[in-house]
């Protein structure tokens, strides 16, 4: 599904996800990533939901993002609370969804001028 969101110049925006994949300002993404506003990062290092680990989760603090939405692949599917552990510690927000409710949602409030992470968990 394509997206069409109007944005401001310089803010990483989804603008179309699918089966396995996600497209971030025109360019196609096929492996796990995590996209802020502002940054975009293609080497995290969390292959799967199924593998998921706390130190990946851990990762994402240093973001300093208001929310993290963590897109947990095709299906919503909730981590184990140990894996979120390092948010809750962190006094991050977090919302657990699928990838393509993870996408919306990061564009709505990417949008807002909210300090939103996006970790898309995809392959």
């Amino acid at each position: 599904m394509k997206l069409h969101l109007a944005t401001a110049a310089g803010q990483n925006a989804i603008t179309a996800y699918g089966d396995g994949y996600v497209t971030i300002n025109q360019t196609r993404h096929e492996k796990s990533v995590v996209v802020t506003p502002h940054r975009l990062y293609t080497e995290w290092n969390a292959c799967g939901f199924d593998t998921l680990t706390p130190e990946q989760i851990a990762q994402l603090v240093p973001l300093e993002s208001e929310i993290v939405l963590l897109g947990t692949g095709d299906k919503l599917r909730f981590p184990r609370p140990e894996i979120l552990r390092p948010l809750m510690e962190a006094r991050i927000g977090f919302e657990v969804m699928d990838v393509r409710a993870a996408c919306r949602t990061y564009n709505i409030l990417m949008a807002e001028g909210r300090k939103v992470a996006a970790a898309l968990l995809l392959g």
